[in-house]
């Protein structure tokens, strides 16, 4: 395993933060274990690792904001016929209904 350069990882990750969050992270470092704006403990080279999915998610955000445009415009599908929906919102039996529905067509629900 390479030597990790603390000041180097650090300096990207917070290059990284920032594109992705629009704003600085809080790292607190203690024993070799740092934390991220209070959250969970983690060591050097986790942050290494998260500097490339805050790449992609700063990256991804741009396309998101265009695609959220698009997705406005499209009108929202019709519910299925017999479908119940319920007012509390999520249920998880019609979804695992649905979900089976559109992978193996025919197939009976569990009891």
């Amino acid at each position: 395993m390479a030597n990790l350069d603390k000041d180097e990882v650090l300096a990207a990750f917070t290059e990284a933060y920032k594109k992705a969050n629009g704003k600085a992270p809080s790292i607190e470092s203690k024993s070799g274990w740092y934390s991220v704006d209070g959250g969970k403990n983690m060591r050097l080279t986790q942050l290494q690792e998260m500097i490339a999915s805050l790449n992609s998610k700063s990256s991804g955000a741009a396309a998101k904001k265009e695609t959220a445009t698009k997705a406005k415009s499209v009108s929202k599908p019709t519910k299925k016929q017999g479908a119940k929906s319920s007012k509390a919102g999520f249920s998880v039996k019609q979804f695992w209904a649905e979900k089976l529905s559109e992978e193996a067509p025919g197939a009976t629900l569990p009891r």
